[in-house]
């Protein structure tokens, strides 16, 4: 049984906002949950019963079939998609997991503890688990994994963006004396200064927790806390779990004996007849037209409103023809000034979602800050654009060849080309798009939703981060972001968001059109594969319905 804990001062402030009306329940239970409230206790603190999982109703056993790209896997930390995540999920489990409702639970640690300035955190382990090959999970694993997360030397390692408050600036690891071990349940951080968002950090996909002989591959030697095993795997085709029946799982559910990942590719087409062949028993996200199409096969649809987001962004670093094109901040406000937001949605999501403002903060983050829609003006454009000099330059814009990005891209590129700029149009395959993303010139990506606002900018935006698409690098930002992060109440950290949103826009970093709703759908029978916020699947909670006698 879970120790309890103890409520943060700042819970109990959340709770009364909550009944007051000013603050939704979601971002109450994101907050509290991170502070180390239990979800069953956040829940009591404003008055309602904690909902059941809807897993107990699976029973044992059966293959399910999920369509999703399967793709090569590498070391966790540097993770860039949530697909490789939701396979390794079958044996490399976490310490905490966001949940569907808001709240982060607890999976390898029993409970954690934050004093009131976050500037230390003491984290207890669950107790009785243990690693597939027989070793006890113990504290010295806890620290290990958090130390390689630090590790800034690792490309492609974004991690160390989630740990910056443990990291050592000189060395570019972890702080002597930031991370100690207790006991062999109990680790202790200390921060070099405040930093409300650890926690949430470690429900993050890259944080997958690696045993202390991982060699950088997680299908090597697979050892690891969870109930499954990887059965196969080819990259682009057909991933399997198969459950590990010599494995004395800490957890409920593990219904499944198998778990297949099927690739159909990016096009909905292909997805929607592998539907109607009853080739799959779920699919990863439905998209566009096919949201109705799914809907017509009797098939259940989950739907997610999310912080997920479509990002087009120039590269303030990059080069093109000796030159540094959107290193001048004129040139990157008159792309986003020749942009309606709004279009974009309607031509490259059919609507389902929320017009966003170029800055990645949104409107469910608990720090968002409301600010006059950016500004659509073609013609200023064009006039900026030719002060700047580049009146006859050519941009290329390039995107993945799926429908949603490529269609934005598409949208985008027509406004520009209205407004008198130039645009070359270039559509790549994910499996080359994704070789190069972080150096194109001009792009697209797509973000996952994270619980909070300033996760988002440490991530994204933060001088020199792994993460940092945009080349952006900007003193005041990165001063204001470190002040933020130390703030605690989400009231008074929305005055820091305030200035770091109107940054974003005056800087043209970026051009960030909408939030989406996301949609998933699957067979009635198949429970605990509700749409999650940030796409995850939690392979443990997947089974098939008991059948009533």
């Amino acid at each position: 049984m879970a120790k309890p804990t103890r409520i943060h001062p700042a819970a109990k402030q959340y709770a009364a906002e909550v009944a007051a009306s000013t603050m939704s329940r979601r971002e109450f239970l994101t907050r509290a949950t991170s502070l180390g409230l239990t979800a069953g206790a956040a829940y009591a603190l404003i008055g309602l019963p904690q909902p059941a999982r809807a897993s107990a109703q699976a029973q044992r056993g059966g293959t399910l079939r999920i369509e999703s790209t399967v793709k090569a896997l590498k070391d966790p930390r540097t993770y860039d998609w949530p697909q490789m995540s939701n396979y390794t999920r079958g044996w490399l489990e976490y310490l905490v997991e966001y949940q569907v409702d808001g709240s982060i639970m607890p999976s390898l640690l029993e409970s954690w503890e934050i004093n009131e300035d976050a500037t230390e955190y003491v984290l207890t382990l669950r107790d009785g688990v243990r690693w597939n090959n027989g070793d006890p999970f113990v504290a010295k694993d806890v620290a290990m994994n958090i130390e390689r997360w630090c590790d800034k030397s690792v490309e492609g390692n974004s991690m160390a963006s989630r740990m910056a408050s443990l990291v050592d600036e000189e060395t570019g690891k972890a702080r002597a004396g930031a991370i100690s071990v207790v006991d062999d349940r109990t680790v202790k951080l200390l921060l070099n200064n405040a930093d409300i968002t650890l926690i949430a950090g470690f429900s993050d996909y890259p944080a997958a927790i690696v045993h202390d002989s991982f060699d950088g591959d997680p299908l090597s030697n697979p050892i690891g806390t969870g109930p499954y095993l990887p059965a196969e795997f080819e990259v682009g085709i057909k991933a399997a779990l198969v459950r590990n029946e010599n494995h004395s799982w800490w957890g409920e559910g593990a219904f499944l004996d198998r778990i297949e990942y099927i690739d159909y590719g990016t096009e909905q087409a292909s997805i929607f007849a592998a539907v109607e062949s009853d080739e799959v028993d779920m699919i990863y996200e439905s998209l566009g037209e096919y949201i109705d199409l799914f809907d017509t096969v009797g098939w259940e649809k989950s739907e997610a409103n999310t912080a997920n987001t479509v990002v087009i962004r120039p590269n303030q670093i990059a080069e093109v023809n000796g030159q540094k094109p959107y290193a001048d901040v004129r040139v990157r406000r008159a792309l986003a000034m020749a942009v309606d937001n709004a279009v974009c949605l309607e031509l490259g999501f059919s609507d389902n979602g929320t017009v966003a403002e170029n800055h990645q903060v949104s409107p469910l983050h608990p720090e968002y800050a409301e600010l006059p829609a950016p500004v659509f003006d073609p013609a200023a454009a064009a006039a900026l654009m030719q002060e700047a000099g580049m009146a006859d330059f050519e941009h290329e814009l390039i995107s993945i060849d799926d429908t949603w990005r490529k269609n934005t891209s598409d949208s985008v590129a027509a406004q520009l080309r209205d407004a008198g700029i130039k645009v070359k149009r270039t559509v790549l395959p994910g499996s080359t798009f994704w070789n190069d993303w972080i150096g194109y010139p001009f792009s697209t990506t797509d973000w996952a939703h994270r619980p909070l606002g300033v996760q988002v900018l440490a991530l994204a935006y933060r001088s020199g981060e792994p993460w940092n698409e945009s080349g952006f690098s900007n003193a005041e930002f990165d001063a204001l972001l470190t002040e933020a992060l130390a703030i605690a109440d989400a009231e008074q950290r929305r005055e820091v968001m305030e200035k770091l949103q109107e940054i974003m826009q005056d800087e043209g970093v970026i051009i960030q059109p909408y939030w989406r709703s996301i949609f998933r759908h699957h067979k009635p029978t198949v429970v605990g594969a509700d749409m999650h916020p940030t796409f995850e699947i939690h392979v443990a909670k997947l089974g098939f319905a008991t059948l009533e006698e």
